[in-house]
């Protein structure tokens, strides 16, 4: 009864978001306390959604600390020279234009936002597209294999989604991927250089002038900040991420150290560091309520039993032989579900069952949620028509979205196989209960669990 009552829930929820009846936190709190209700829980529901909130709240206040430090070092101009400096040296070759496209939009994506990615992105190069008369779909593709690897970020999205939906550290999810997602930035860059090449022989290198440029660095170029407050913020940021990598504090610490130094120094008025804030405030806030919204939500799908009893369901017709394949299954089939979940959906309805069902075949949930993490949301979220960041990147580019998905999708499963590869390679997933490359998975550093 209770599996049955389960699946009601997940299924009433995914057809809510979407048939776009309900936004996915309303659905995600209408739903909670409806099923609460129809199965007796309503006496305890008040503790099981709390139970949830709490749980999500590290998730939470490391996306919004992230969101505000990034949108910081953005707003004050720390990538604008080197952007800038990118944009002088490509001068008429399309394939230097193409590759500088990926490295852009990986410098740009470290904000974690992939609509303001998309955006600064695409104002910067397609003036120099259109100059030269280059093909922008593939501007849109290049554009989207890099945003889509950046997005693995632990401030990211999918990150924050998996982690807040299968309750596990972000480090654990990140850090085993960071060789994948290496892999994914190399595949970009190859897939930029084979396509830069293609339209190199088609148009050839047109001579232009640097003069060209002062349109395409002045979209980039909006605030000038001192020689020192710039190197300050360059070793600052440096600094963050090393410390992120060694996993010396927990991410949510990390993050709010490093904007509390970066606001001061670069904001001395207490009203500008206000104002600094509230600029950023819509960037989190949806991201904030959505988390708090689907811990409201796990809280009653975990703290009844309803998602063990459908994961025992789902395990009695699952071949004992397949149990253990499944990462490598999930990573795999990942990126086509995009054409059929929203990134909520899938993470927050379709995961938590799938790790569940995972579990009970010895397969830990946070190696389902990498395996996750390889297609969904990353590589695949701006072929989606789910997601309203890709109508974002295809807008700006001029392109057709059915040509965009045409032209993009063989590159972006590329990725997600080079990275899968990866994965198993490393010990980040698993392929089977007894392969593994090498002796000994990819250790973590010791670490409290925020969640403990």
């Amino acid at each position: 009864m209770l599996s049955l009552l389960g699946f009601c829930m997940m299924i009433s929820f995914l057809l809510l978001v979407l048939t776009k009846k309900l936004s996915p936190v309303v659905a995600f709190v209408f739903v909670a306390v409806a099923f609460a209700i129809i199965g007796g829980f309503s006496n305890e529901m008040g503790q099981l959604m709390m139970d949830g909130i709490i749980q999500v709240t590290p998730t939470a206040i490391m996306i919004v600390f992230a969101i505000l430090y990034f949108g910081l070092m953005i707003d004050v101009g720390l990538f604008d020279p080197m952007i800038s400096r990118i944009l002088k040296y490509v001068k008429g070759d399309p394939l230097k234009i193409v590759i500088a496209t990926a490295l852009i939009t990986m410098i740009v994506g470290l904000d974690g936002d992939g609509s303001s990615t998309f955006m600064i992105t695409i104002s910067a190069m397609l003036p120099l597209y259109k100059k030269l008369g280059m093909n922008r779909l593939i501007l849109s593709c290049v554009v989207a294999l890099a945003a889509g690897v950046m997005n693995m970020i632990p401030w990211g999205g999918p990150l924050v989604r998996a982690a807040a939906s299968l309750n596990v550290e972000m480090s654990d999810l990140f850090i085993p991927l960071i060789p994948a997602m290496i892999g994914g930035l190399v595949w970009t860059f190859f897939s930029a250089y084979i396509l830069g090449k293609k339209e190199r022989e088609r148009i050839g290198v047109i001579q232009i002038y640097t003069e060209s440029f002062t349109e395409q660095s002045s979209t980039i170029e909006q605030k000038k900040t001192s020689p020192t407050l710039f190197w300050f913020n360059l070793l600052l940021t440096i600094a963050l991420m090393i410390m992120l990598i060694m996993d010396v504090l927990p991410l949510q610490i990390l993050f709010a150290i490093a904007f509390s130094i970066a606001l001061f120094v670069n904001f001395r008025d207490p009203k500008a560091q206000q104002e600094q804030i509230l600029s950023h405030a819509n960037n989190f806030v949806l991201i904030s309520t959505l988390i708090f919204a689907a811990g409201i939500f796990l809280g009653v799908l975990n703290g009844t039993q309803m998602m063990d009893a459908m994961a025992v369901s789902i395990v009695s017709i699952i071949p004992e032989g397949l149990g253990p394949y499944l990462p490598v299954l999930v990573a795999i089939t990942s990126l086509p579900l995009v054409f059929v979940f929203p990134p909520d959906a899938y993470y927050f309805g379709i995961l938590p069952i799938i790790s569940e069902t995972a579990a009970n075949f010895g397969i830990d949930p946070v190696e389902i949620g990498r395996a996750a993490l390889l297609g969904h949301s990353t590589t695949g979220f701006p072929l989606s028509p789910l997601v309203p960041a890709t109508f974002i990147l295809i807008g700006l580019s001029g392109v057709d979205f059915g040509e965009h998905q045409k032209f993009l999708f063989k590159w972006a499963f590329g990725t997600t196989i080079v990275m899968t590869i990866i994965a198993v390679l490393t010990g980040a997933i698993p392929f089977s209960e007894n392969f593994q490359y090498f002796p000994t998975p990819m250790k973590l550093p010791p670490h409290h669990s925020v969640y403990s």
